[in-house]
Protein backbone atom coordinates (compact mmCIF):
# COMPACT_ATOMS: atom_id res chain seq x y z
CA UNK A 1 0.00 0.00 0.00
CA UNK A 2 3.06 2.52 1.19
CA UNK A 3 4.48 1.45 -2.09
CA UNK A 4 1.74 2.34 -4.34
CA UNK A 5 1.11 5.44 -2.71
CA UNK A 6 4.65 6.60 -3.15
CA UNK A 7 4.54 5.04 -6.76
CA UNK A 8 1.69 7.83 -7.23
CA UNK A 9 3.33 10.50 -5.85
CA UNK A 10 6.04 10.51 -7.69
CA UNK A 11 3.49 9.83 -10.74
CA UNK A 12 1.96 13.11 -9.80
CA UNK A 13 5.27 14.96 -8.94
CA UNK A 14 6.37 14.22 -12.35
CA UNK A 15 3.38 15.28 -14.11
CA UNK A 16 4.02 18.72 -12.04
CA UNK A 17 7.42 19.04 -13.43
CA UNK A 18 6.51 18.26 -17.11
CA UNK A 19 3.29 21.03 -17.30
CA UNK A 20 4.89 24.22 -18.94
CA UNK A 21 4.96 27.07 -16.57
CA UNK A 22 2.41 30.07 -17.66
CA UNK A 23 3.99 32.76 -18.90
CA UNK A 24 4.20 36.18 -17.01
CA UNK A 25 1.05 38.36 -18.11
CA UNK A 26 2.19 42.02 -18.20
CA UNK A 27 0.02 44.78 -18.85
CA UNK A 28 1.31 48.34 -20.06
CA UNK A 29 -1.29 50.63 -18.54
CA UNK A 30 -0.61 54.46 -19.72
CA UNK A 31 -2.01 56.80 -22.37
CA UNK A 32 -1.57 57.42 -26.31
CA UNK A 33 2.28 56.72 -25.59
CA UNK A 34 1.27 53.25 -24.64
CA UNK A 35 -1.83 53.17 -26.74
CA UNK A 36 1.00 53.48 -30.21
CA UNK A 37 3.47 51.01 -28.19
CA UNK A 38 1.45 47.88 -29.89
CA UNK A 39 1.27 49.22 -33.47
CA UNK A 40 4.24 47.45 -35.66
CA UNK A 41 7.46 48.83 -34.55
CA UNK A 42 5.77 50.40 -31.31
CA UNK A 43 7.86 49.80 -27.61
CA UNK A 44 5.24 46.93 -27.01
CA UNK A 45 5.46 45.60 -30.18
CA UNK A 46 9.56 45.72 -29.92
CA UNK A 47 9.17 43.68 -26.51
CA UNK A 48 6.95 41.43 -27.79
CA UNK A 49 9.47 40.22 -30.40
CA UNK A 50 12.55 40.50 -28.08
CA UNK A 51 11.53 38.47 -25.14
CA UNK A 52 10.51 34.77 -24.70
CA UNK A 53 6.29 34.73 -25.99
CA UNK A 54 6.76 31.54 -23.29
CA UNK A 55 7.74 33.69 -20.82
CA UNK A 56 5.91 36.86 -20.86
CA UNK A 57 2.45 37.83 -22.74
CA UNK A 58 2.32 41.14 -23.07
CA UNK A 59 -0.93 43.52 -22.99
CA UNK A 60 -1.29 47.08 -24.43
CA UNK A 61 -4.09 49.37 -22.42
CA UNK A 62 -3.27 52.84 -23.55
CA UNK A 63 -5.79 55.18 -23.96
CA UNK A 64 -4.92 58.64 -26.12
CA UNK A 65 -5.78 61.59 -23.30
CA UNK A 66 -5.91 59.70 -20.09
CA UNK A 67 -4.65 61.33 -17.54
CA UNK A 68 -4.10 59.52 -13.73
CA UNK A 69 -7.96 59.84 -12.35
CA UNK A 70 -8.95 58.06 -16.00
CA UNK A 71 -6.41 55.02 -15.46
CA UNK A 72 -8.11 54.58 -11.46
CA UNK A 73 -11.60 55.05 -13.48
CA UNK A 74 -10.86 52.17 -15.85
CA UNK A 75 -8.51 49.71 -13.97
CA UNK A 76 -11.19 46.94 -13.29
CA UNK A 77 -12.18 46.20 -17.02
CA UNK A 78 -8.72 47.33 -18.63
CA UNK A 79 -6.31 45.56 -16.46
CA UNK A 80 -7.67 43.90 -13.44
CA UNK A 81 -10.30 41.50 -15.66
CA UNK A 82 -6.98 40.73 -17.07
CA UNK A 83 -5.23 39.19 -14.10
CA UNK A 84 -1.95 40.52 -14.80
CA UNK A 85 0.71 39.08 -12.74
CA UNK A 86 2.89 42.53 -13.53
CA UNK A 87 1.40 46.46 -14.85
CA UNK A 88 4.15 48.89 -15.66
CA UNK A 89 2.21 52.14 -14.95
CA UNK A 90 3.59 55.38 -17.57
CA UNK A 91 1.69 58.32 -16.94
CA UNK A 92 1.95 61.91 -16.50
CA UNK A 93 2.30 63.48 -20.09
CA UNK A 94 -1.27 64.76 -19.78
CA UNK A 95 -1.55 65.71 -16.52
CA UNK A 96 0.80 68.46 -17.12
CA UNK A 97 0.05 69.02 -20.94
CA UNK A 98 -3.35 69.31 -20.47
CA UNK A 99 -3.10 72.27 -17.98
CA UNK A 100 -1.66 74.91 -20.44
CA UNK A 101 -3.69 73.14 -23.30
CA UNK A 102 -7.21 72.65 -21.93
CA UNK A 103 -7.02 73.84 -18.22
CA UNK A 104 -7.60 70.50 -17.46
CA UNK A 105 -4.59 69.03 -16.14
CA UNK A 106 -4.04 67.22 -12.52
CA UNK A 107 -2.81 69.21 -9.49
CA UNK A 108 0.30 67.69 -7.81
CA UNK A 109 -1.95 66.83 -4.88
CA UNK A 110 -4.71 65.04 -6.42
CA UNK A 111 -1.67 62.88 -8.92
CA UNK A 112 0.11 61.38 -5.61
CA UNK A 113 -3.20 60.60 -4.72
CA UNK A 114 -4.87 58.49 -7.58
CA UNK A 115 -1.59 57.15 -8.31
CA UNK A 116 -1.90 56.15 -4.80
CA UNK A 117 -5.02 54.53 -5.20
CA UNK A 118 -4.21 53.04 -8.33
CA UNK A 119 -1.43 51.15 -7.30
CA UNK A 120 -3.14 50.53 -3.94
CA UNK A 121 -5.73 48.27 -6.10
CA UNK A 122 -3.43 47.14 -8.30
CA UNK A 123 -1.16 45.15 -4.83
CA UNK A 124 -4.32 44.05 -3.43
CA UNK A 125 -5.18 41.89 -6.88
CA UNK A 126 -1.54 40.53 -6.14
CA UNK A 127 -0.03 42.44 -9.50
CA UNK A 128 2.94 43.28 -9.21
CA UNK A 129 3.45 47.14 -10.11
CA UNK A 130 6.64 48.84 -12.16
CA UNK A 131 6.10 52.99 -12.06
CA UNK A 132 7.42 54.99 -15.08
CA UNK A 133 8.47 58.81 -15.63
CA UNK A 134 7.57 60.58 -18.38
CA UNK A 135 9.42 60.85 -20.64
CA UNK A 136 9.24 64.22 -22.36
CA UNK A 137 7.13 66.95 -23.85
CA UNK A 138 9.66 68.46 -25.83
CA UNK A 139 13.34 67.76 -26.66
CA UNK A 140 15.60 70.78 -25.94
CA UNK A 141 18.05 70.11 -23.23
CA UNK A 142 18.38 73.41 -21.91
CA UNK A 143 15.23 73.05 -19.49
CA UNK A 144 13.50 75.80 -22.07
CA UNK A 145 10.64 73.74 -23.37
CA UNK A 146 7.25 75.02 -21.92
CA UNK A 147 6.41 72.13 -19.54
CA UNK A 148 10.22 71.23 -18.56
CA UNK A 149 9.46 72.77 -15.08
CA UNK A 150 6.08 71.08 -14.07
CA UNK A 151 7.41 67.45 -16.42
CA UNK A 152 10.44 67.38 -13.63
CA UNK A 153 7.90 67.89 -10.35
CA UNK A 154 5.78 65.13 -11.62
CA UNK A 155 8.63 62.63 -12.49
CA UNK A 156 10.04 62.96 -8.86
CA UNK A 157 6.78 62.47 -7.59
CA UNK A 158 7.02 59.37 -8.84
CA UNK A 159 10.51 58.63 -8.01
CA UNK A 160 9.44 59.68 -4.40
CA UNK A 161 6.53 56.77 -4.75
CA UNK A 162 8.34 54.16 -5.91
CA UNK A 163 11.25 54.63 -2.98
CA UNK A 164 8.22 54.75 -0.13
CA UNK A 165 6.42 52.17 -1.61
CA UNK A 166 9.15 50.43 -2.35
CA UNK A 167 8.67 49.56 -6.29
CA UNK A 168 10.55 49.02 -9.27
CA UNK A 169 11.36 52.30 -11.37
CA UNK A 170 11.87 53.01 -15.21
CA UNK A 171 13.22 56.75 -15.10
CA UNK A 172 12.32 57.19 -18.86
CA UNK A 173 12.34 61.08 -18.00
CA UNK A 174 16.45 61.22 -17.06
CA UNK A 175 17.11 57.98 -19.71
CA UNK A 176 15.48 60.81 -22.40
CA UNK A 177 17.60 63.36 -21.12
CA UNK A 178 21.14 61.59 -20.90
CA UNK A 179 20.09 60.51 -24.95
CA UNK A 180 19.13 63.93 -25.57
CA UNK A 181 22.38 65.51 -24.23
CA UNK A 182 24.69 63.15 -26.22
CA UNK A 183 22.27 63.48 -29.12
CA UNK A 184 20.85 66.64 -29.90
CA UNK A 185 23.60 69.22 -30.14
CA UNK A 186 21.34 71.54 -32.18
CA UNK A 187 18.77 71.28 -29.21
CA UNK A 188 15.82 70.35 -30.91
CA UNK A 189 12.39 70.56 -29.41
CA UNK A 190 11.54 67.11 -31.65
CA UNK A 191 12.87 64.59 -34.04
CA UNK A 192 15.79 62.68 -31.77
CA UNK A 193 13.47 60.47 -29.84
CA UNK A 194 9.87 61.97 -30.80
CA UNK A 195 7.58 62.76 -33.82
CA UNK A 196 6.21 65.76 -32.26
CA UNK A 197 7.69 66.29 -28.73
CA UNK A 198 5.57 63.53 -26.97
CA UNK A 199 5.01 60.67 -29.44
CA UNK A 200 7.66 58.26 -29.92
CA UNK A 201 10.12 58.04 -32.78
CA UNK A 202 11.66 54.73 -34.44
CA UNK A 203 14.68 55.43 -31.72
CA UNK A 204 12.24 56.64 -29.39
CA UNK A 205 10.14 53.07 -29.41
CA UNK A 206 13.66 51.38 -29.18
CA UNK A 207 15.18 53.04 -25.84
CA UNK A 208 11.59 52.46 -24.24
CA UNK A 209 11.79 48.71 -24.97
CA UNK A 210 15.06 48.29 -23.86
CA UNK A 211 14.57 50.44 -20.73
CA UNK A 212 11.78 48.20 -20.01
CA UNK A 213 12.85 44.73 -20.93
CA UNK A 214 15.69 45.47 -18.16
CA UNK A 215 12.92 45.89 -15.23
CA UNK A 216 11.50 42.92 -16.88
CA UNK A 217 13.76 40.55 -16.88
CA UNK A 218 14.41 41.39 -12.92
CA UNK A 219 11.23 40.17 -11.97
Amino acid sequence: MKTALYCLLLSMAGLLALTPAKPTRVVFFGDSITQAGVNPGGYIDRLRKALPADQFELIGAGIGGNKIYDLYLRMEDDVLARQPDVVIIWVGVNDVWHKSSFGTGTDPDKFVKFYEAVIKKLRAANARVVLCTPAAIGEKTDFTNPQDGDLNQYSQLIRDLAKRQNLPLVDLRQTFLAHNLKNNPDNKDRGILTTDRVHLNETGNQLVADEMAKVLKEM
